[in-house]
C-alpha cells in the first residue's frame, strides 16, 4: 500500500512538473499488468552488462530499482523525441501512458 501511495505521489509530481495539472490525472501503474509488456525491455535491459552497438556502442542501464517518476519521464522523453536513441524511441512510441505507468511500477518495485 505504501508503495502504491508513493507511485501515485510520484505520478502527480511529474504531471505537475509537466504542466499537466488541469489535464487528466496520470494513470496509476500496476506492476502485475507490466508482465504483459516486459518482454520488449528484457531483451536488452535484462542482460547484465549488455551494450548495444546501434547507433553507437551504448551501455544499457539497469531498470530494476529505478524511481518510477524517472522511468516515466525517460519513456515520455523517448516517446516525444527529447531523447534520441532510435530503439528506445521506437519502443516508447508504441506505449500508452498506462503501459508506461505499469512498467515504471514494475521496475520501481525492484524487479530486474
Amino acid at each position: 500500500m505504501a508503495q502504491r501511495i508513493r507511485l501515485i505521489a510520484a505520478a502527480a509530481a511529474l504531471a505537475a512538473a509537466c504542466g499537466a495539472g488541469a489535464q487528466q490525472p496520470a494513470p496509476v501503474g500496476d506492476p502485475q499488468e507490466a508482465h504483459k509488456k516486459i518482454a520488449m525491455c528484457e531483451g536488452c535491459h535484462g542482460i547484465p552488462g549488455y551494450r548495444t552497438a546501434y547507433p553507437d556502442v551504448y551501455h544499457v542501464p539497469k531498470l530494476g530499482g529505478q524511481q518510477a517518476a524517472y522511468l516515466i519521464a525517460a519513456l515520455n522523453a523517448y516517446r516525444s523525441g527529447q531523447r534520441s536513441h532510435p530503439s528506445m524511441r521506437g519502443i516508447a512510441a508504441s506505449l500508452s501512458d498506462k503501459d508506461i505507468a505499469d512498467l515504471a511500477a514494475y521496475y520501481a518495485g525492484g524487479h530486474k
